[in-house]
């Protein structure tokens, strides 16, 4: 029996009060009893108790005047009742017992077979069951709110990755809704269709954890993701698979940044060891050979080889000046500038290369002035060294060299979109891209793009770059606003592809 130290409120639901006293001296001689009974004969006096929850069990009879303890059933359902519901009839009927079963009700009574033995046993199963429904209904709402509110996706497929079931984050993270999304493959949504053999290669266990893979959404952007799952064999339905995917992608561009940050530091450190001890002696080979070249007549035959030392020297201390101007960014003179004026001014460094490769300039800029803390003429170069590289990326293209620069808001940043439709950066290149000395340039020192690196950084500028062979590159710098013109998002201008 269950145990409670409150009374147990039942309302019995029945036109004639005979039957009611009957059912209530049964009811009343259950051992040990807390029940406390109580009669209506009104369906809709009995539907008002039911949304007050005056009660926690009702006895409602099949004949209720003008209504039937059916349609008592069906508006208890719509109500979201969870009390239980025992339901009465004068005479057995089996297509009533079925109706009312179907319908919600706990247990089905003939009143001419009452016994208090089967209605004691018919109580506490009823209180009991809807005891555990609304415990199961509890962790329901519980696991469903989670599922619904995860930021990770959650999503649940047949053995085939098929999707079942998806939640919010899932629709957004491959950006479709959930209508269009339930019957898709998973495996479809993977930018290398590799690592479908490295999921199933991972799951073959029934287990699969933290494998990391990379996803593309409906807009072709790529999510650096982990994913865990299991298969599950269900009891009465066909095993299906449960998966949660993390996506990592911010946390992965932070992790790039600090190690390109951390290898530009360490070259620097170097570069600036190298000038030091390397420039003392050379600057003691160029005042020996001058001092040789003053003291030599000119008709003396071994005055090529002094210049030849002497030009080779004067090469080498370039190249330590420039290694140095690459790796040094201590000197800078922040003010609160315009960045348009900065890029008209990058453009114009770079506008005898435009006009001689014939490249088509788009400028779409973000209404009104944008202005960020910045020094004007370090700024300048690294942006002219974007724009150079990729007027250059453009001379093995065949189509007519374009190249789009774009600014917008995003929630905490200006956006400096620079886009050209070069030849594109090869995937495994684009992680050595900022690298000192990394070039794909057949003259090329690998300095310019490690020193607007340098620059960027120093104005505390994110970095990201999308590119692929033959289609293109797109760097986007993420600027912060300069102290005292904070961004309002009141125009905020979604970047086009």
């Amino acid at each position: 029996m269950l145990k409670t130290n409150k009374d147990i409120k039942i309302l019995v639901i029945d036109d004639d009060e005979d039957d009611f006293f009957i059912l209530s001296d049964f009811l009343k001689n259950i051992p040990d009893n807390n029940y406390k009974v109580e009669w209506c004969y009104d369906l809709n006096e009995a539907m008002t108790s039911l949304r007050d929850k005056d009660y926690n069990l009702y006895f409602v009879d099949y004949k209720l005047g003008m209504n039937t303890g059916i349609d008592f059933l069906k508006a208890a359902v719509k109500e979201g009742n969870e009390e239980p519901v025992i339901f009465l009839t004068g005479k057995g009927n089996k297509e009533v017992d079925i109706q009312a079963m179907q319908e919600g009700a706990m247990d089905y009574l003939v009143k001419a077979e009452l016994s208090v033995e089967k209605l004691e046993r018919s109580v506490r199963y009823a209180l009991e069951r809807a005891q555990s429904l609304k415990a199961l209904k509890e962790n329901e709402r519980k696991y469903r709110t989670i599922f619904e509110s995860s930021k990770d996706a959650v999503f649940i497929t047949d053995t085939d990755f098929n999707f079942r079931y998806v939640n919010p984050a899932t629709c957004d993270l491959l950006e479709l809704k959930n209508e269009d999304l339930t019957g898709k493959n998973f495996f479809d949504f993977l930018y290398d269709k590799k690592q479908k053999e490295k999921v199933l290669d991972h799951l073959h266990e029934n287990s699969l954890s933290d494998v990391e893979i990379v996803v593309i959404g409906s807009t072709g952007e790529k999510k650096e993701c982990i994913i865990s799952g299991e298969l599950e064999n269900a009891i009465v339905d066909e095993p299906y698979i449960q998966c949660v995917v993390h996506d990592i992608t911010s946390l992965k561009k932070a992790e790039r940044i600090n190690l390109q940050a951390e290898k530009l530091a360490a070259t620097g450190r170097l570069i600036q060891l190298l000038a030091h001890e390397v420039r003392n002696p050379l600057n003691n080979i160029n005042l020996s050979v001058e001092q040789l070249m003053t003291e030599q007549p000119e008709d003396d035959e071994n005055l090529p080889l002094y210049q030849i030392i002497k030009r080779n020297s004067t090469r080498i201390s370039k190249l330590i000046d420039e290694l140095l101007a690459s790796s040094n960014t201590a000197e800078l003179n922040f003010q609160s500038v315009d960045l348009h004026a900065i890029i008209e001014e990058s453009l114009q460094a770079a506008s005898d290369r435009i006009a001689l490769k014939e490249v088509d300039v788009e400028t779409k800029y973000f209404n009104g002035p944008i202005y960020i803390d910045a020094d004007s003429n370090k700024l300048k170069i690294a942006l002219s060294n974007i724009i150079i590289n990729g007027i250059e990326a453009m001379e093995s293209n065949e189509a007519k060299g374009k190249l789009l620069i774009e600014t917008s808001e995003s929630q905490d940043n200006y956006v400096l979109k620079i886009k050209d439709n070069g030849c594109g950066i090869p995937e495994e290149n684009l992680s050595k891209l900022f690298e000192p000395y990394f070039t794909s340039k057949k003259n090329g020192m690998g300095l310019g793009l490690a020193s607007t690196l340098n620059i960027l950084q120093a104005h505390k500028t994110g970095v990201e770059v999308q590119s692929a062979k033959n289609n293109g590159t797109t760097f986007l710098l993420y600027f912060k606003p300069a102290e005292g013109f904070p961004i309002t998002n009141k125009t905020l201008k979604e970047m086009s592809e």
